[in-house]
């Protein structure tokens, strides 16, 4: 008997179809062993020794392992192809007491029938490096949230915590809406020509003075302009037609998969990972049972397989032609302090296209699985043609400009579009250089600057990124932890720090300035980088960051008798049911609760319920077609309304959803439960359609 450790359950029944009934294959669910629940677990004199211990919901599966492991011939660690795979790996190998260069690790990129067979027949030593690099993000984590966590809890409020990477997201949060709140708006104007040529009329836009950018503060400006321009001749100085190509889009990594998911489908983070993780593992396809679909999906790096890549031609020559495809392969540049340790995300079969999959997997599997097809092809296909136009028009000396480009060769846009892909057309008049065109109008136009845009759940994805903080297979985590910390809300799509959130940012502020650094905490990450590829310890990056963060902590502890600001409380629409002021809500060490405004004359205090999830997936209103978001009552409860309101009353406990019953074709509602739980209902009391 060979012996094969995997993490999830979903992927078990994927890869033993492949593997043959030689083969065992057994989930461990995830780690096994990590740091203790319930103490430090961190020896700071002992060179930061970590005390690991099996989990102690884990202690069944772990005998069982052991018990498959004495009787195995063979023994194949299988955990995800990443650093908290290589980690879980090496800790199953210390239980299992194997040989430190056995040849026992292998991981599966995708989980097809050759990549499994493959790695199965290829095993490797563990890499320490990778399991080094992923102790070193453990302690120095263990280390910020075990020492901050219980400092907020003291300073503001009960069951608080602080992370690395948690906390300097939060302050990207908090930071934006304070630039919101401080906003100043700036005016400016602007101004363009109404020409004719030949009795057709284009528009151009004025951009210069004297050959440099021409911008307008304000009406006095504007006048002065218009006093030359208006009565000025329009000479065409330049016409400048060429081929202008547009690069097809890389394939999908982790972030940019993410946020098209929450974008362009609506769903939510922690609904994208567990759809994301199951057309990884293997979906069950109607007639054929439970097959994977696409590879790895935790991944940095836009670099495909050869094989892929001549698995994509022969797919576009198939269905598109030779000038669909671009001859050479296309190469994307990945970014600099990528991992690259696997392929991008895409299809592991080109059989199964959206077509044929069409109904017979799961929608909501169906629409980000498209994405995924649709975005690799594309990748691999020919570069988009436009014939690009720009004329520049001189009014005495300032200059006018009109653009416009009109679609050759459509190229990749044919299966994908990208935003700009629809802005086609030339309506430009042939025009020659030196000849002159007629003004019909002036038009002006008074705008003002607007304040920053607050961060949905994919941008917030996108600037870690771009911030290089935390890594692909954090992202999502790290959104939902500050939901549940109620650190954060929703309003409509949009993510708010809560008043709780904006403390915690300033005190952390305050006293730990460092960590709280945005460069700080990115170079936290490039360092485990040079730690996963052996250039250095792991243990001299957390003896760095320790000797700093422990005298910041001394000091913030000495601070403790110097009190925070409290805010005014929130007035509430309750009575108080013993002297008849109004009520106010309070903030208490484990929550908000209401208290008597007469206080301390009545003392009268009562409970409220706080929304135990947050939910920023939207419906379509079936009323007026508007978006319905999820809102809570002063209460706590959670129901569903209408973004129109109060144009639109519609409200529902259930979030309506725009696909119809396969059964009886009536409306379906999407339901919560208090632990966030879905499921999808009909809407039709007589119906019985129901799905989790």
């Amino acid at each position: 008997m060979k012996l094969v450790f995997i993490e999830g359950p979903g992927k078990q029944e994927s890869i033993k179809k492949y593997l043959g009934p030689e083969y065992v294959v057994f989930a461990t669910k995830g780690h096994v062993r990590d740091l203790p629940e319930k103490s430090f677990g961190i020896d700071i004199k002992n060179n930061y020794e970590p005390e690991y211990e099996i989990i102690p919901s884990k202690s069944s599966i772990v005998t069982q392992l052991k018990k498959l492991a004495q009787k195995a011939d063979a023994i194949y660690l299988a955990s995800d192809p990443d650093r908290e795979g290589e980690a879980i790996a090496w800790h199953l190998a210390t239980i299992l007491g194997l040989d430190k260069d056995a040849l026992v690790r292998t991981s599966f990129n995708a989980i097809s029938k050759k990549a499994v067979n493959e790695s199965i027949a290829n095993p490797t030593p563990i890499n320490y490096d990778l399991v080094n690099a992923q102790q070193g993000r453990r302690v120095l984590d263990r280390i910020m949230g075990y020492k901050l966590s219980p400092l907020l809890s003291k300073k503001i409020r009960g069951k608080l915590s602080a992370g690395r990477v948690q906390s300097v997201t939060l302050k990207l949060i908090v930071d934006r809406e304070k630039a919101i709140q401080n906003f100043v708006p700036v005016e400016y104007w602007n101004v363009s020509a109404e020409l004719i040529k030949d009795d057709k009329k284009f528009k151009s836009d004025l951009i210069q003075f004297q050959d440099k950018k021409l911008e307008l503060s304000n009406k006095e400006e504007v006048d002065k302009v218009l006093s030359v321009i208006e009565n000025a001749e329009y000479k065409v100085s330049t016409v400048k037609r060429q081929i202008a190509y547009s690069k097809p889009p890389a394939p999908y990594i982790t972030s940019s998969l993410q946020q098209d998911a929450i974008k362009k489908l609506k769903m939510t983070s922690s609904s994208y990972t567990k759809c994301a993780q199951s057309l990884y593992e293997g979906v069950v396809i109607a007639g054929e049972g439970k097959t994977a679909l696409v590879t790895y999906i935790r991944t940095d790096s836009t670099r495909v397989s050869t094989d892929a890549q001549f698995m994509a031609k022969d797919y576009i020559l198939n269905n598109y032609g030779k000038e669909y495809h671009p001859g050479k392969f296309n190469e994307f540049n990945t970014k600099e302090n990528a991992q690259d340790a696997h392929e991008a995300i895409r299809p592991i079969d080109l059989k199964y296209t959206p077509e044929y999959l069409k109904g017979k997997i799961d929608e909501q599997y169906h629409k980000l699985y498209t994405l995924v097809f649709n975005r690799f092809i594309a990748s691999q296909m020919s570069y988009a043609q436009y014939d690009s136009l720009t004329v520049d028009i001189l009014a005495g000396e300032y200059k006018f400009r009109s653009s416009g480009r009109a679609l050759i060769f459509d190229g990749y846009t044919r299966v994908y579009k990208v935003q700009d892909d629809d802005k086609n057309g030339i309506n430009i008049p042939a025009l020659v250089e030196g000849e002159i065109v007629k003004k019909n109008k002036i038009n002006t136009e008074q705008k003002f600057t607007k304040p920053p845009v607050r961060f949905a759940e994919d941008t917030i994805i996108k600037e870690m990124e771009v911030q290089g903080i935390g890594r692909p297979a954090t992202y999502a985590s790290t959104i939902m932890t500050l939901f549940n910390r109620e650190y954060i809300k929703t309003e409509k799509k949009y993510l708010v720090p809560t008043e709780l959130g904006v403390m915690v940012t300033e005190y952390l502020e305050e006293y730990f300035p460092n960590e709280m650094d945005i460069k700080f905490t990115a170079d936290m990450e490039k360092q485990l980088d040079d730690v996963e590829v052996g250039k250095v310890e792991w243990q001299d990056i957390v003896d760095k960051f320790y000797v700093g963060f422990n005298k910041q902590l001394e000091y913030a502890s000495k601070q403790m008798g110097v009190s925070m600001p409290k805010s005014a409380p929130e007035p509430s629409d309750v009575k108080c049911d013993k002297c008849g002021s109004m009520m106010v809500y309070r903030d208490g060490k484990f929550g908000k609760f209401l208290a008597c405004s007469n206080f301390p004359q009545c003392k009268n205090t009562k409970n409220i319920n706080q929304p135990s999830i947050q939910i920023s997936e939207t419906g379509k209103c079936p009323k007026c077609a508007g978006v319905v978001s999820a809102k809570y009552s002063k209460r706590g409860k959670l129901f569903f309304g209408c973004d129109n309101y109060p144009k639109c009353d519609y409200i529902s406990w259930d979030l309506p959803l725009e696909e119809v019953c396969p059964i009886c074709s009536s409306k379906l509602f999407k339901k919560f439960n208090a632990k966030g739980k879905e499921t999808i209902l009909c809407n039709n009391k007589g119906c019985t359609y129901v799905k989790d």
